[in-house]
């Protein structure tokens, strides 16, 4: 039986799932949903900065343009530690393009003109 509390709306409602899939705790079907989705496969979606070569800004924000696979996410992280991108830059570009082949592009969150 694995528990955890649910992240899915504010009322955070503490789940149990036991190995056949049997969901307890959860006030909503999305609770639910959560649930089933958190033991068969877990995601979680990227926040970060990456090195960009401009005068106004050292670091880039970007993020993932959907949520990745959580056994890849710190792989991910230590691969875009390296990336480094140069200004001109848009709201929204890809700065990295299908990120280990996950069909996710890493995107960039704010626009730099320098």
């Amino acid at each position: 039986m694995k528990e955890f509390v649910c992240i899915i709306c504010p009322r955070g409602c503490n789940l149990k799932i036991d190995e056949n899939l049997n969901v307890s705790g959860n006030s909503c079907k999305r609770g639910l949903e959560y649930a089933i989705s958190e033991v068969t496969n877990p995601v979680r979606s990227i926040t970060t900065t990456v090195k960009i070569n401009s005068n106004s800004i050292k670091r880039l924000p970007v993020k993932s343009s959907n949520p990745l696979p959580k056994e890849k996410i710190f792989a991910i992280m230590k691969y875009l530690d390296n990336v480094e991108v140069k200004a001109p830059i848009l709201m929204h570009e890809i700065v990295v393009r299908n990120i280990f082949d996950t069909g996710v592009d890493i995107i960039s969150t704010r626009e730099v003109k320098d």
